[in-house]
Formats: C-alpha cells, sequence, structure tokens
C-alpha cells in the first residue's frame, strides 16, 4: 500500500494503468524481431509480454491489456513487429497470432490459480498453445498451407525459445507480484472458484 500512500490512486486507475502499460509493454516487446528467412513469421519477445499480461494481472485485465494493444495497432499505432500499425496488419499472415494474444493472456490468467510455480508455468505453456492454435490456423488460411505446413512454418521453429519465454515470464512473475502488491493490486482474481 506504499504506492497508494505515495500517489492516491483508486483502485480502478491502478487497473487501467496496468492495462495500457501491458499493452505499451506488448508493443515494445514486438520491436525485438528476428526475421527468419523460411517463415513470415518472425521471433518477437510479444509471446513472454502476453504470458506476463495473465500471469500478473488475471484473466480480465490480462485479457483487456492484449485487447487494448489490438486497439492501438488498429488505431494506427506502429506496435507490431517491426513497426508496423494500422488495419494492414490484421490482414497479414502473422495476424492470427496477434488476435490470438487476448485469449491466451485469460487463458493463462484463470489458469495460474494459486500462483505455485508448476501450476503457472502449466498455465504458460497453455497460453502458448492458444497463440500457435490461432496464428498457425490463420497462416494456413491466408497461404493456403496444409495443416502440416503451418505447423513446419508457424510453430516448429519457434518451440524452443517460447518455451524459454514461458519459464522466464514465470520466474518474472513471481517477482512482479509482490511488486505489484506493494502497487495496491491484489493478488489478480482467477477464472475458478
Amino acid at each position: 500500500m506504499l504506492a497508494t500512500r505515495v500517489l492516491p490512486l483508486s483502485r480502478w486507475s491502478v487497473r487501467l494503468a496496468l492495462i495500457v502499460g501491458f499493452a505499451l509493454f506488448t508493443g515494445l516487446a514486438a520491436q525485438v524481431r528476428i526475421p527468419l528467412p523460411f517463415t513470415p513469421v518472425p521471433i518477437t519477445l510479444q509471446v513472454l509480454a502476453v504470458i506476463l499480461s495473465g500471469l500478473l494481472l488475471g484473466p480480465r485485465e490480462g485479457f483487456l491489456s492484449q485487447l487494448t494493444y489490438l486497439a492501438l495497432i488498429l488505431g494506427g499505432a506502429p506496435l507490431a513487429a517491426g513497426g508496423a500499425g494500422g488495419p494492414g496488419v490484421f490482414v497479414g499472415p502473422t495476424a492470427g497470432y496477434l488476435v490470438g494474444f487476448p485469449v491466451a493472456a485469460a487463458v493463462v490468467g484463470w489458469l495460474t490459480g494459486d500462483g505455485r510455480r508448476g501450476r503457472s508455468l502449466a498455465a504458460a505453456l497453455l497460453g502458448v498453445v492458444v497463440i500457435y492454435l490461432s496464428g498457425a490456423s490463420w497462416l494456413a488460411a491466408v497461404l493456403g498451407l496444409t495443416p502440416a505446413e503451418a505447423f513446419r512454418l508457424g510453430v516448429a521453429p519457434f518451440i524452443p525459445v517460447d518455451l524459454a519465454k514461458a519459464v522466464v515470464a514465470v520466474l518474472v512473475a513471481h517477482s512482479g507480484l509482490a511488486l505489484l502488491a506493494a502497487l495496491g493490486w491484489p493478488r489478480p482474481p482467477t477464472g475458478r472458484a
């Protein structure tokens, strides 16, 4: 509650700041981009940001942070990979990954439960699977690929690096929850009763 004494913010304004902050963090993570010559899908740090938003903010605010990210891109903000922005981003071959971000963040937040590392890691990995399903499906549709080709181009090359991102996200999240608690953010609610 230290932050609320220094900056008297309502719980609503803290939530809004975190939602927008994670949207911008995802945009910043998109700028760390490594193109691969055999696929239109680059390696970025977006998956790390998406998983962290679910782990730290919970299902609702995690979802809203990623939805805000997509809305900013749609509005023209250069927050997609390579500094792209505008409606055209959502018709390109990587649009399916972006559209999967809000759902992945919600799934991660919902499944994290009590925040134990093992459970958080399982939730993070399932979030990655959600992103892969959405992204590879769109990639196949746009490029006219078979499911096997879409997996080969849009999933397989990314598995090792995304596993590493999931582990890093879980480790960072456990430290980040303590920081958020100091700001007056309670343990994010999960979708589980």
